[in-house]
Parts: structure tokens; C-alpha cells; sequence
């Protein structure tokens, strides 16, 4: 599950995240305690607690004193826009770019796009 690219409990947090954007994890639901997610994945318990409160922080879960983390209501409408928000941001505007870069009319890339769009429709 882990890899070298980015430090472990980032990849818990991301990891949490993609549960909740695929609607694995819904609004106020209940996930994994720090000490079950370490375990199931046979990492230390402060790296798997560093990554749970990184999504604290950022107010995708949030804490009910003694009984655990749970989704926040909002967030995966919350983590929705950040991730279209990157997605212009660093594939669309870098496409417009290098298009204006290379001659190609934003027209047509945006024909392009509704062929594909056509494409997957058929």
C-alpha cells in the first residue's frame, strides 16, 4: 500500500481521502482508530496518529471524545472542490499553455474534448 514517494502518513491521509471522495467512508461515519490502522498495516502507531491529524487539521474528520474519528459532514463536498481546483490548476491551465505554446487554437482543443466526450457517450 505504501511507497517511497511520499512520507506514510501522508499516504494514510490521502489514502482516507480517496475512501471518502469514493464514497467508501460517508458523512459522520466511523473510521479506524490510529491503534487498528497501524496494526492492520503493521506501522507505527505516531505515524498512522500523524496522519489522522493532518485530516483533523484539515477538517476532514473530526473527534468525538472517547469514542473515536469520524467523517466530517462537509467533506467530501469540501475535498471535491480542492481536487477540481488542482485539477485546473495543474492539468488544464499547463494544457492551455503549452497549446498557445505549440499554435494550437484553445478551439480546438476544446473540439477535441467534446469528441472524447462524444466518444465515451456512443
Amino acid at each position: 500500500m505504501f511507497d517511497d514517494r511520499s512520507p506514510i502518513y501522508h499516504q494514510i491521509a490521502e489514502s482516507i481521502k480517496n475512501d471518502i471522495l469514493s464514497g467508501e467512508l460517508g458523512a459522520d461515519e466511523q473510521v479506524m482508530s490510529t491503534n487498528q490502522y497501524a496494526a492492520y498495516y503493521r506501522i507505527n502507531p505516531a505515524t498512522a496518529a500523524k496522519g489522522f491529524q493532518q485530516l483533523v487539521d484539515e477538517g476532514v474528520l473530526y473527534k468525538r471524545r472517547g469514542i473515536g474519528m469520524f467523517v466530517s459532514p462537509d467533506a467530501r463536498d469540501m475535498l471535491l472542490a480542492q481536487r477540481r481546483e488542482h485539477f485546473f490548476a495543474d492539468v488544464v491551465e499547463p494544457m492551455v499553455a503549452e497549446a498557445r505554446v505549440i499554435g494550437i487554437p484553445l478551439d480546438d482543443v476544446v473540439a477535441r474534448i467534446h469528441s472524447l466526450k462524444a466518444e465515451e457517450s456512443a
